[in-house]
């Protein structure tokens, strides 16, 4: 049965339960995603914090990207133990636990004392956000009709960036609080942490009505499902010669996408900070500008004897440096804002492209053509931004080129393996890529480290970053080897073979 063959539109084959798991499986994605980016926005600002150093310094930026290696491979094993065992005991009863367990540590990061515990904190996160996409996306690709499976799962992957907009939302409101003095100035980030903790909430919906799809019900009832340990699906999968191939195929089809966003796409903010600063302080208002001239210059005209006159200069110097300093801070929060809440309205366009040519052309022609975009439009951005109004249209291309690629994966990955293997396959494909993003990270944070002995920022994380873009070639040369799945049903057990 084709995607395009049933001629009632595809949202209305879905029953009410069909909508109910679609809603528990988006929610739980949806607030995966929101954590994933508040960490991204207050990685550095915590760090900052903990180490008591500036944002910008270096060594503050190259550990911002190690915590971000280590919460990768939180991620990465979270995703390859719970993959399994949501095979093993069902999907609705991990994706349960996944969801405690992110909450949880997410809001325990509120209380870091340490750049250490607050890295022990992003990695225990990890293994819960690890093991959500692959029992989301089984979930719902095994419960929906097939007619309405590409588009239920590339919207999934569309709501997901309303999660990230809202960490967005999050942190501007926050920043109004410290401003106020509502919140102690600085501690921005642990709140940005605490709303983290949020989605434990959902855990009461799925406890009660969520139920296991009908297909794996019917493998526990005749006793097909793997009773060897937690690692007996990862045997099944290796030993048959057709979901070995698929595994390998979708596992470096799906790395690709995840360094190229978490080990690049990730540290565009990094690079806007930088290049905004530099950008507002240009455009400062004179009268704060003046004024901080004019009093820097007093100070130069003191005697060095008059201690009293110098100690009120000075304070007044430090006082109309902080004004003009927050003026900047504040213009440069704007544009980062706004610049990504266009990268992400750009990311939602993206991906529903890339369902829409998946359905109806094939998957692979969607994939050549979002790591293409991605490559192209990724190596632009780091090389030719320089200001927030390159910011406003350059971030929504990139959005769109990365984050569409992974509609792909929501829609792909579960077509290449049968019930009982699913949920392991789908998320060993989705998570070793996490493993290959820390690998990344560590790499990029090397790279930037390099070119800081010969550059000044912000060259460093440009040019990093754009030798890091040859990473999409990986998966444009896998897709040579990949299989096409539009058109065909999920497979499953009498169609396995070797």
């Amino acid at each position: 049965m084709t995607d395009s063959t049933f001629s009632v539109p595809w949202w209305r084959q879905l029953n009410r339960y069909h909508w109910f798991v679609f809603a528990v499986a988006s929610g739980a994605w949806f607030f995966d995603c929101l954590d994933q980016r508040l960490f991204s926005l207050a990685r550095i600002p915590a760090l900052a914090s903990l180490m008591g150093k500036a944002g910008s310094d270096p060594v503050v930026q190259a550990f911002g990207k190690e915590v971000t290696a280590y919460f990768l491979i939180g991620w990465g094993i979270g995703g390859m133990i719970f993959g399994a065992l949501g095979d093993k005991y069902g999907r609705s009863r991990m994706l349960t636990v996944t969801i405690l367990i992110y909450s949880g540590f997410t809001g325990l990061s509120f209380f870091s004392r340490t750049a250490l515990d607050f890295t022990i904190c992003r990695f225990l996160t990890g293994l819960g956000v690890g093991g959500v996409f692959g029992l989301a996306v089984a979930l719902i690709a095994e419960t929906v009709p097939s007619g309405a499976r590409a588009q239920s799962l590339g919207l999934l992957q569309v709501l997901s960036t309303v999660g990230n907009v809202g960490a967005g939302f999050a942190m501007k409101g926050i920043t109004s609080l410290e401003k106020a003095g509502t919140i102690q100035a600085g501690s921005g980030w642990r709140w940005m942490f605490l709303i983290g903790a949020l989605p434990a909430v959902l855990v009461v919906f799925t406890g009660k009505y969520l139920r296991e799809p009908d297909a794996w019900l019917k493998l526990k009832a005749s006793g097909r499902l793997d009773q060897g340990g937690i690692f007996e699906p990862y045997r099944s999968l290796f030993a048959a010669a057709r979901w070995r191939k698929n595994l390998i195929v979708g596992a470096l089809i799906a790395s690709t996408g995840v360094v190229g966003l978490w080990a690049i796409g990730e540290y565009a903010v990094d690079l806007q900070s930088s290049v905004f600063k530099t950008y507002f302080d240009s455009k400062a208002p004179t009268e704060l500008v003046q004024r901080v001239n004019d009093l820097r210059l007093s100070v130069k005209g003191i005697s060095a004897t008059d201690t009293e006159a110098l100690a009120k200069a000075a304070a007044e110097t430090k006082g109309a440096e902080a004004k003009l300093n927050a003026w900047t801070k504040s213009q440069v929060d704007d544009a980062k804002f706004w610049a990504y809440l266009w990268q992400m309205l750009g990311a939602a366009v993206g991906m529903w492209i890339f369902t829409k040519v998946a359905s109806a052309v094939s998957r692979r022609f969607a994939f050549a053509g979002g790591f293409l975009a991605a490559m192209v439009v990724t190596f632009l951005v780091y090389w030719k931004m320089d200001s927030p109004v390159d910011a406003y249209w350059m971030m929504p291309l990139m959005g769109a080129a990365q984050l569409s690629l992974f509609a792909g994966f929501a829609i792909y990955l579960p077509e290449l393996f049968p019930s009982r293997l699913r949920s392991t396959g789908t998320s060993f494909c989705y998570n070793l890529g996490r493993f290959a993003a820390a690998a990344g990270a560590f790499y990029s944070a090397k790279l930037t480290e390099i070119f800081a002995k010969s550059y000044a920022v912000p060259a460093p994380y440009r040019y990093s970053a754009m030798v890091m873009c040859s990473i999409f070639l990986v998966g444009l040369v896998t897709l040579i080897f990949a299989p096409e799945t539009r058109g065909l049903p999920l497979p499953e057990e009498e169609t396995e073979g070797d």
